[in-house]
């Protein structure tokens, strides 16, 4: 059996650090080995516990995270980082590259967001090893870059379409318009257009619902691990 990946939170805001480690654990593969609120309660963890993985807040109180994982890095550390800011600063993330940083996730983000990049990291790491040729190098890269987006429908924005996949992905029962309309905050038809655009994607499924009195209402149900 493979030993689960080890991750550390890093994240000052009690409220947020508690749903990561939540998030965490909730991936099949992973679990969450603590929580420090600062850089240096950060090291004192990596000191004495094995860790594969930081999730890693950027704005700390006591140091930037890509300070922090520049220190790490000459400190003999060699933990994997998934950066977790809300800048948009794209040189922010070049020069994270250089210190270990394989995916950025911006705030705020869903459970099904963080899933997504866990995966991913999961399987570049799984890939480790001595390559045989340049596809496999090309592939174990591939696994850590999400797919570019598909242009939308007219009408249809992309950060309410991460929303309504987002409420999908965790109801494992399935959801109405109705329902994802409560989830989200937006009008039931709007919320059957966002589900629809899934399923004519093929990221999710619908079937009647039935035991009900008159016209049978439609359930969705998400059956893709394409974010």
């Amino acid at each position: 059996m493979t030993d689960p990946i080890r991750v550390l939170v890093v994240e000052d805001d009690p409220v947020a650090a508690d749903a990561h480690e939540l998030y965490v654990g909730r991936v099949p593969g992973f679990v969450a080995v603590g929580k420090a609120r600062t850089g240096a309660q950060a090291r004192r963890v990596l000191d004495r516990t094995e860790v594969d993985l930081l999730l890693l807040d950027l704005h700390l109180p006591d140091v930037h995270g890509l300070q922090f994982a520049r220190s790490l890095r000459a400190a003999g550390h060699h933990a994997d980082v998934i950066a977790v800011t809300s800048a948009r600063d794209l040189a922010m993330v070049r020069e994270g590259v250089s210190l270990g940083v394989v995916q950025y996730v911006l705030k705020p983000f869903t459970f099904a967001t963080l899933r997504d990049r866990l995966v991913r990291y999961a399987e570049f790491r799984g890939a480790a090893g001595e390559a045989s040729g340049q596809d496999e190098v090309d592939r174990a890269l591939a696994a850590l870059r999400a797919p570019a987006p598909a242009a939308l429908p007219k009408g249809l924005s992309g950060p309410t379409l991460q929303r309504v996949t987002g409420a999908l992905r965790e109801a494992a029962d399935g959801l109405t318009a109705a329902g994802v309309a409560e989830a989200v905050g937006i009008s039931r038809i709007t919320g059957r257009r966002y589900l629809e655009h899934l399923v004519d994607t093929g990221r999710a499924a619908r079937s009647p619902l039935y035991g009900q009195v008159g016209r049978p209402e439609l359930v969705y149900r998400w059956v893709s691990q394409t974010p």
